[in-house]
């Protein structure tokens, strides 16, 4: 009998599949800028008539392009810690050969520019600065995830601080946002760095094999996990004191709620963090960004500076 010859899939010619693209942009991760960029937009109070589609091209900008971008950008240079961590991956794994990796986040780091582009200079300008970030993060020279501090700190701007004035520029039609807008994100990007460790748990093995320096490396497990809550609970305790300046009392109080069910909830996650981690993700991490909202819903309209 004459053997079958089997049809060819994308990896076998050398191509990878659609499927194990969206894989590689991990778009899971997409929500935490979207969530940010909705916030900002809805802090500076200015209607949405004539800026729908402002909105729709900078959330599409901060999570599917550079959100993604910076997920492919990772796993390129993550390749071989992957191949220890998480050897399931698209590139490890074989099912994204050659250096389709490389070629995608470049090329979806052009095609973001371009998006970003119709978003006048702010928008433009945040854009620039996260995908800078982005590779900054994970390719050689700087590299910065090596220490866990800087990497932290990089991811934390990038998701949460760069998008969040973004979606405040974009509806201020460029305009730059004031104090009171950027000091929001900028206390959300220092949050954001405490979220940004618990997903360095997962990792340990890999990362203490291949030098990275993340905190769970450097501080230890314990250490970590109690710098990582203390950062969180933090940057939210001092938006607390701001909020009661801003003479926004309610607002302050649910947000003060907000921080106390999350150190409830950080009692489990601290007993063990490593098996909690992702736990802690499922139920603290969305109290957290709640509080994002209250935030921008308490200063709503307070315009630019320009």
């Amino acid at each position: 009998m004459k053997a079958v010859t089997p049809p060819a899939t994308p990896a076998s010619l050398g191509v990878p599949g659609i499927l194990t693209i969206l894989e590689l942009f991990k778009p899971v991760t997409w929500f935490p800028p979207m969530w940010a960029f909705a916030c900002g937009a809805i802090s500076v109070g200015v209607t949405l008539d004539g800026n729908w589609f402002l909105l729709i091209l900078g959330l599409i900008l901060v999570g599917p392009m550079v959100c993604a971008t910076s997920q492919a950008v990772n796993d390129w240079f993550d390749r071989h810690v992957d191949a220890i961590n998480e050897p399931q991956r698209p590139i490890p794994s074989g099912r994204m050969p050659g250096q389709w990796g490389l070629y995608i986040a470049c090329g979806w780091t052009v095609l973001s520019l371009a998006v970003a582009s119709f978003l006048g200079k702010w928008g433009f300008g945040a854009a620039v600065i996260g995908l800078l970030l982005a590779w900054a993060y994970s390719a050689p020279p700087l590299r910065l995830k090596r220490n866990g501090w800087w990497g932290n700190a990089a991811c934390g701007l990038c998701y949460e601080g760069l998008a969040w004035i973004t979606g405040a520029a974009v509806m201020l039609s460029g305009s730059r946002p004031n104090f009171t807008i950027i000091a929001l994100a900028l206390l959300y990007s220092l949050g954001a760095h405490g979220i940004m460790t618990l997903n360095d748990f997962k990792s340990i093995e890999g990362d203490e094999q291949m030098g990275i320096n993340s905190l769970p490396v450097l501080l230890g497990v314990p250490g970590a996990a109690l710098c990582a809550c203390v950062i969180m609970l933090g940057a939210q305790c001092i938006l607390v004191a701001l909020l009661c300046a801003w003479h926004k009392p309610w607002q302050a109080m649910t947000v003060l709620l907000l921080v106390l069910l999350q150190g409830v909830l950080m009692r489990r996650f601290l007993k063990d963090p490593i098996r909690h981690a992702v736990w802690y993700s499922g139920f603290g991490i969305p109290v957290f960004v709640s509080g994002m909202m209250v935030c921008a819903f308490a200063v709503r309209g307070v315009g630019s500076t320009s």
